[in-house]
């Protein structure tokens, strides 16, 4: 991922196309050693294709991952109302005075 961001940041600081060393020195000015291997796949991945486009095609996959929100937001409005008024009234909570001693005593 930080390869990645290096590459991002080069691209928008105005670098069409992020060399290994450029993302080298990012990493290098804070303080990350730069793993070749894992870096020379980043540059061959990326080699030809236009960023914009590949943002535009993850933000369109990513519209498509579930969050998981919907269910649980969905039940309390569903039942909430009868769940409510089920439900005993909340008990006061007994502070340490009412049990004779003190957390620091």
């Amino acid at each position: 991922m930080k390869y990645l961001a290096a590459y991002l940041l080069l691209s928008l600081a105005g670098t069409a196309s992020p060399s290994a060393e450029d993302i080298k020195g990012v990493l290098s000015a804070v303080g990350i050693d730069a793993d070749e291997e894992r870096l020379q796949k980043l540059i061959s991945e990326l080699e030809g294709k236009d960023l914009q486009e590949l943002i535009a095609e993850g933000s369109t996959k990513l519209a498509s991952v579930p969050s998981g929100g919907a269910g649980a937001a969905a039940a309390p409005a569903a039942g909430g109302a009868a769940a409510a008024a089920d439900a005993p009234a909340e008990e006061k909570e007994e502070s340490d005075e009412d049990m004779g001693f003190g957390l620091f005593d």
